[in-house]
């Protein structure tokens, strides 16, 4: 077995965080959260390796910073199998697709972030790849063209996605393994929380964990995050040990607020409730207002304010809830759907 998975990173995926990649679990049984997948994933990793096959090809959806790398390359740990890591975005052309392809080692683990954005064209390139281990390639042009097929070691592939919904049928259907992450429970980030604080030598206490926990949108990298600016308050202002007044009062600091709210969530829902007056708003509306782009409201934002019964998304766009009113301290208008 590899002691190190290998990481190629081209384009923008290059020079990730050491700092965050020290705290990610190298191995399924240090992954916390996500039980049943974690079981359908051991079943199929176990199984590949009795029979010395290449895992079949893998899908893993869900929202930002909930373990899609950890678990991509956890699995290339698992079966002691290359890593080679790329991004929707990276690949422009089908020369990027082919020139990787053709790189692979037997039994590599090729993981795609954000395979959502692969172009519709490029998609198809993958098709013969993921499904026979070939590569056909056009030489030449008009009359004088000629396809010439070229022979690919066997490999797995990893995708990874935040908006399942925007992958083409026949490219969701020739990954043979699919599994979405939940958000995670306050007592399963609480445990994450408390190996990250092993890893960095941090001291702290329970009540500091789940103070920690509670106000990280149900996400790992959130917690995380909050963890090492937790970790800094208590250094310079605080004993050094993380208690829950320590992280109570760093992330007042932090405008992260008892709900796990920060300052443009907060501002997302005064521009609901206050600036349109609890109408409803379209997301680009909403995006202007705000400051941000839409991509970045409906994927990284949006998500946890619907989780938390903030607002609604209807027909004719974004709500507020009376919840929302209560958080802000505002009074909601006398509507039925607020209700």
């Amino acid at each position: 077995m590899m002691d190190e998975p290998r990481i190629h990173t081209p384009g923008a995926l290059a020079g990730e965080d050491d700092l965050e990649r020290s705290l990610r679990p190298r191995r399924l049984a240090d992954f916390v959260g996500q039980e049943q997948m974690r079981e359908q994933l051991t079943v199929s990793l176990q199984a590949a390796a009795a029979r010395e096959e290449p895992l079949d090809h893998v899908l893993l959806a869900g929202p930002p910073g909930l373990g899609k790398t950890s678990l991509a390359q956890i699995i290339a740990e698992e079966l002691g199998a290359p890593f080679v890591q790329t991004a929707g975005p990276a690949l422009e052309r089908k020369g990027d697709i082919a020139a990787l392809l053709t790189a692979l080692e037997p039994g590599t683990i090729f993981f795609v972030d954000e395979i959502h954005r692969l172009n519709r064209a490029l998609e198809e390139t993958f098709y013969p790849a993921m499904e026979d281990s070939r590569l056909p390639i056009t030489i030449g042009q008009g009359a004088g063209a000629r396809v010439v097929t070229l022979e690919l070691p066997p490999f797995t592939l990893v995708g990874a996605t935040t908006r399942a919904g925007l992958l083409s049928t026949p490219l969701r259907d020739r990954f043979g393994i699919q599994h979405r992450l939940d958000a995670y429970t306050p007592d399963e980030l609480g445990t994450i929380v408390h190996r990250s604080a092993r890893i960095l030598g941090v001291q702290l206490d329970e009540a500091g964990a789940l103070a920690i926990a509670r106000r990280s949108r149900g996400t790992p990298r959130v917690a995380n995050r909050l963890l090492r600016r937790v970790r800094d308050w208590a250094e310079v202002r605080g004993t050094g040990v993380v208690t829950a007044a320590a992280a109570d009062s760093a992330l007042t600091l932090l405008e992260v607020d008892e709900s796990g709210l920060d300052r443009l969530d907060r501002e997302i829902l005064g521009a609901l409730c206050d600036t349109f007056a609890g109408s409803a708003v379209g997301l680009s509306t909403l995006a202007i207002a705000v400051g941000e782009e839409s991509d970045t409201i409906e994927d990284v934002y949006e998500p946890y304010l619907l989780q938390c019964g903030f607002i609604r998304r209807t027909p004719r766009g974004r709500t507020a809830t009376a919840r929302a009113y209560a958080h802000l301290g505002l009074e909601p208008p006398q509507d039925p759907v607020l209700f």
